[in-house]
This record gives structure tokens, C-alpha cells and sequence, in this order.
């Protein structure tokens, strides 16, 4: 590795260590229905957005929740203690589609309609709330 690769690496890598991340992949629902439950906790306070899941009504907001707690534990891992209330902020939550599954339904006439079941990526990442981000 060049040395100028090797300086790129080392700034990627320090800007990453206050960024705590989780990913869920193929998940199997709409990224439309997702986007909705990602809306309501883009930018809250995490034991906030952890509350405003836990009483949703979707169904994605189950699994938003998980992300969330699994993004909370790499935070933790990484900075090597316990995550406190009014510190951690959700800085990005993203909704990407995933792979469709296409099927046929009967149709009348001897005609098949398409039938396009649709799943989504989630990447959520999870930081510290800075003197910079309260301005």
C-alpha cells in the first residue's frame, strides 16, 4: 500500500471510531413501510427513539428496535462503557431496497398478474452528541 492510501485509510479509521453502526440486511418487507418507521426516529435521542418504537404499530418498528439496541451494544463495545441517557443520537438511518422476489397470480382470461414481494437494507449508525451537532 502506497503511502498516500495508507494516510486515506488511517483518516477513514479515526473518523469511524466515534460511529458506532448496524446493518440489516433482506429484510422482508416494503422499504416504503420501512421509510415510514425510519422517518419517526431520523436525528431523536436513543433511549427516546427506543420508547417511540417499543409503542409503534408497524410491524417494521419491531425490527427497527432491534437494530437500534445491536447499534447501542457496538457503541458500548467500542468506547468500553455503558451508554447514558441524553448522550447517544441517531446521526444516520438509512433504507435501501433490497432483492424482489417476483411471482405470479392467476388472473382471469388466462392471464397472470405480476406479483413483486419487496425487501429492504437498513444501516443505522449511532454517535455522540457534540458541542458542533447542539448548535
Amino acid at each position: 500500500m502506497g503511502k498516500r492510501k495508507r494516510i486515506a485509510a488511517e483518516a477513514r479509521k479515526e473518523a469511524q471510531k466515534s460511529v458506532s453502526f448496524a446493518k440489516l440486511n433482506e429484510v422482508p418487507t416494503s422499504p416504503r413501510k420501512m421509510r415510514l418507521v425510519a422517518d419517526m426516529v431520523r436525528g431523536m435521542e436513543v433511549f427516546r427513539a427506543l420508547g417511540v418504537l417499543k409503542f409503534s404499530n408497524k410491524e417494521a418498528a419491531a425490527r427497527i428496535e432491534k437494530l437500534l439496541r445491536s447499534a447501542i451494544a457496538n457503541w458500548e463495545a467500542k468506547n468500553e462503557r455503558k451508554a447514558e441517557g441524553g448522550e447517544l443520537f441517531i446521526s444516520l438511518i438509512q433504507v435501501d431496497g433490497g432483492a424482489m422476489l417476483k411471482r405470479m397470480r392467476p388472473a382471469p382470461q388466462g392471464r397472470g398478474y405480476r406479483i413483486r414481494k419487496r425487501s429492504n437494507h437498513v444501516t443505522l449508525h449511532v454517535d455522540t452528541l457534540n458541542k458542533e451537532n447542539q448548535n
